[in-house]
């Protein structure tokens, strides 16, 4: 079951925006899943692919609702002060992991400091359940996705959030073709599902419209160029309901899988607008 949980979180001191980058927030979840169970924190933080979460980046709390059309903070300039309220994103794709951190939810002490860096944070609440709100979370089986899909609807906008990329050979590529984005969800939900779907439903998906530009994310070490803004795709032709149904699913469950690389470190945030 694909969950989308947000975590609700207060500084208790400054965070320095050396700190705010996907490598220090993919340490801050792995030290979380490690403080309920060691063993499965040592095999997540072993995995180089097929990673069954992604994370986002740290978002300031505006006080103001979070629309599901904006784009999300993903980089950050200027410390975040000490008392700001904040909220991040995580996302599970895999019924297991999902249940070894219940103890975490469910065991909860908004008193207890976790460190991002020289700063320590407290988790003040977790929302599993979408809100007018707060439009990330959400949760749902992967049998409801598939049965709530349109069987008839052919139009998918999506919204990329935060920089995308797909690996190509050796190489990143910033552009988002049917292959690199559906396929991406593809392969996500054939590994996580249980409900197979063929490749060759992609054959029928087409680009319809596109307002892209190319963003960079910088660390100490490296850079990140992927992809932000609207894209949509289109089914054509004459092709079945069922596989309308299914390349329908595939949009719908962007929002939890995301797509491309570096999704657990932030990149990659996609849904269906």
């Amino acid at each position: 079951m694909p969950h989308s949980l947000i975590l609700n979180l207060h500084p208790r001191s400054p965070i320095s925006p050396g700190y705010l980058s996907g490598k220090h927030l993919h340490a801050l979840f792995l030290t979380l899943v490690s403080s309920v169970d060691q063993e499965l924190g040592d095999r997540l933080h072993g995995q180089q692919t097929n990673k069954a979460f992604t994370l986002s980046p740290l978002q300031r709390d505006s006080r103001k609702p979070v629309s599901g059309s904006q784009i999300l903070q993903y980089e950050q300039t200027q410390p975040i002060p000490a008392g700001m309220p904040c909220w991040w994103r995580v996302s599970l794709l895999d019924d297991a992991l999902f249940g070894h951190l219940s103890r975490l939810w469910l065991n909860l002490n908004p008193a207890q400091p976790w460190h991002l860096g020289s700063a320590d944070l407290q988790i003040a609440s977790i929302l599993g359940t979408a809100q007018s709100t707060q439009p990330w979370a959400g949760f749902a089986t992967y049998a409801q996705l598939y049965e709530q899909a349109s069987e008839q609807e052919r139009q998918m906008n999506l919204r990329f959030f935060t920089p995308t990329a797909f690996r190509q050979g050796q190489f990143d590529s910033a552009l988002p073709t049917r292959e690199s984005v559906f396929g991406s969800l593809l392969r996500r939900w054939n590994q996580y599902s249980e409900i197979e779907f063929l490749d060759s439903i992609l054959e029928c998906v087409f680009p319809s419209f596109f307002d892209i530009r190319t963003e960079i994310v910088r660390d100490a070490r490296s850079k990140f160029i992927g992809c932000v803004g609207s894209m949509s795709f289109r089914i054509l032709g004459d092709v079945s309901p069922l596989v309308i149904q299914q390349v329908n699913t595939l949009a719908d469950f962007a929002l939890y899988a995301g797509v491309g690389r570096k999704t657990p470190m932030g990149m990659g945030m996609v849904r269906r607008v």
